[in-house]
Parts: structure tokens; sequence; C-alpha cells
């Protein structure tokens, strides 16, 4: 299975995967993870609050952050910290807002590129464990 999260469903999956039984994280073969919310920002809704503090374990699976450098959500670097705590691969575009339909987007084809990219490092990390 593959997990596709998008802002907060992100964090989510930080959570889980840091808590979650072993056998249901083997099921688990890679995670696309879109617009993460830093919900630890200071203009962070107070609702969203309670999903901090933000897991800093790596992921057990390969996993690729896909954020913008104009995303009210989470700033960049803050973007690519995550990706680094968790061991992901990032990509950062340019001008893409919090990367929903809401900041443009529909159909977003370069969401599978990097699905694309994201199932080529899922194939590398299995043959390393072979």
């Amino acid at each position: 299975m593959i997990l596709i999260a998008h802002s907060l469903g992100c964090i989510t999956v930080a959570h889980w995967a840091a808590t979650a039984p072993v056998q249901l994280l083997r099921q688990v073969r890679g995670a696309l993870l879109v617009a993460p919310a830093d919900v630890e920002r200071p203009a962070c809704a107070p609702a969203l609050r309670n999903f901090a503090p933000i897991p800093t374990t790596m992921l057990p699976f390969p996993s690729q952050v896909v954020s913008s450098d104009n995303d009210a959500a989470v700033s960049a670097p803050r973007a690519l910290e995550l990706a680094r705590n968790w061991g992901a691969e990032a990509g950062i575009l340019a001008g893409a807002g919090h990367i929903n339909v809401k900041s443009g987007h529909q159909r977003w084809e370069q969401g599978f590129a990097y699905l694309y990219r994201l199932q080529n490092r899922m194939e590398h990390h299995a043959l390393r464990r072979a």
C-alpha cells in the first residue's frame, strides 16, 4: 500500500508511523506527503495545534515530501526540515501555494511525476532489503 496525504494528513501519517504496530507498518511500501501543515507555526489555528509536537523520527518506509515556496501552512525551510527528519526526499515547487484546489490546482499532473519518483525509490528500497 502507498499512503498519499495532504496537509494535516502528512502530520497524521508521521504520528501513525511513530505508534503503529510493526505488522501494519510493513504493509506500507511508501508515502507521498504533499504540503505538510506545520502545526507548530505561530499562526497555526488552535484546533490544529493538538497535532503538535510533530514527530521527528524517520519514517520506516520510503517517502517523498512535496511543498511550495509560498505555502501559508509551512515555509519551504520547514518543509525541508520535516523531510530531513522523516528521511524523505523533498521537492519544493515555485509558487504552488498549498497545492490544493484553492491555490489553483485541479488534476495535479505534477503529482503523478512525484508518485513515479516515489515508486522508483520504493523499488530500490525493496532491492536493498532482498
